[in-house]
């Protein structure tokens, strides 16, 4: 037997959860059965799974947003914003999503600032509103 066939044999035993579930064993379980209690994620899955993250909110900022004005940084601050909030989270910033397409970066990173994003993750929010700012990558 070819692991193809076992990969589709295993599919088609287990059956894919989109959403983390406990299995019949009391295990949490998500996907083709993945035990998330016993077995987790190694760091390279969690990396791969991060960039596939980052990738889904960079073209939902690039859909939604007009970010001609912005620079490599400031599209990864929206970018971050995304992959932090969720898409609908970010959007939900009408005053600062209406200065980064002006190219008024001072008032957006002002809007970033009032808001209870920022008072929630006050490190990342001030870290990317000078980056916002700037336009350079903080460190």
């Amino acid at each position: 037997m070819s692991i193809m066939n076992t990969v589709e044999q295993i599919k088609r035993h287990e059956g894919f959860r989109r959403y983390p579930y406990y299995c019949s064993a009391g295990k949490l379980t998500v996907g083709y059965g993945r035990n998330l209690d016993d077995v987790g994620l190694d760091e390279d899955e969690a990396e791969h799974l991060l960039s596939v993250d980052i990738e889904n909110a960079l073209i939902g900022v690039k859909r939604r947003i007009d970010t001609d004005c912005c620079n490599e940084a400031r599209v990864a601050v929206l970018t971050n914003m995304g992959f932090n909030l969720g898409i609908q989270g970010l959007m939900k910033f009408k005053k600062m999503i209406a200065h980064v397409e002006k190219g008024d970066f001072e008032n957006a990173a002002l809007e970033m600032l009032n808001s209870r994003w920022a008072s929630q993750v006050p490190n990342r929010a001030n870290e990317l509103a000078q980056q916002m700012l700037t336009g350079d990558w903080q460190e």
